[in-house]
């Protein structure tokens, strides 16, 4: 069952609990938490054998996005992993900001950037090169936590992107043990980045709040950081 599936249904538990408990001193009829559990274990077995947890995901995500602070720090986290990868030449195919936009695009999660690492692993490579290629992707998935930190002095997502990192690790052959030193390495050279190039970091925040397509978000880049021009085709 999916994680957020279980805390709905902890919580609705809890609730109903409670409202058995007090229903006598309220005058609360029995028959009201019974239907009320009935409903709740219906929608959460619905959710999760049926949408495998992109109800409660959709639900809990459209909640939070009452808060403007929750709605800034998705643009901040993915506009982080955006402007790295950008930067360390690793093509992006799309982004989405929200439960909703990701459900449409028929991706799992709440929002994220979508990079292009298919062409990134043609041909033989060397032990160095696999290295190489490691850490680049380290970085991109700790950017979002790096760019959640210098905006907000501590970060609140980016719990898959460290998940991301220990899967690679072991895909890679490494062991997993190596997964929170690494982590830690990426951050730092993600916040560098960043910090770098804070200008167009703000300017692409801006860009991805209006939903820019990738091709224009990719010309805000380049307008700050000319150099480094990427083809966003």
């Amino acid at each position: 069952m999916q994680q957020t599936a279980l805390n709905i249904l902890a919580v609705s538990i809890f609730l109903m609990t409670l409202s058995i408990l007090l229903g006598p001193l309220i005058h609360l009829s029995p028959t009201i938490p019974a239907v009320l559990t009935f409903c709740v274990l219906g929608i959460v077995t619905v959710d999760t054998l049926g949408l495998k947890g992109r109800g409660a995901t959709l639900l809990l995500d459209g909640l939070a996005r009452f808060s403007p602070e929750y709605r800034d720090r998705a643009v901040y986290h993915e506009a982080g992993h955006f402007l790295v990868a950008y930067l360390l030449g690793i093509p992006v195919k799309g982004y989405t900001l929200s439960a909703w936009e990701t459900l449409k695009q028929g991706q799992p999660g709440i929002g994220g950037v979508v990079v292009e690492t298919e062409n990134l692993f043609e041909g033989v490579l060397s032990p160095l090169e696999l290295q190489l290629l490691l850490d680049r992707l380290c970085t991109v998935w700790m950017a979002g936590i790096a760019a959640e930190v210098l905006r907000y002095e501590r970060a609140e997502g980016g719990k898959e992107d460290r998940q991301q990192i220990t899967n690679a690790l072991v895909f890679f052959g490494r062991s997993a043990s190596e997964s929170p030193r690494k982590q830690q390495w990426g951050q730092l050279k993600a916040k560098t980045l960043i910090e770098k190039h804070r200008n167009a970091y703000e300017a692409l925040v801006r860009g991805m709040i209006e939903r820019k397509p990738v091709p224009e978000c990719y010309r805000l880049i380049q307008q700050h950081v000319p150099d480094t021009a990427q083809n966003p085709s």
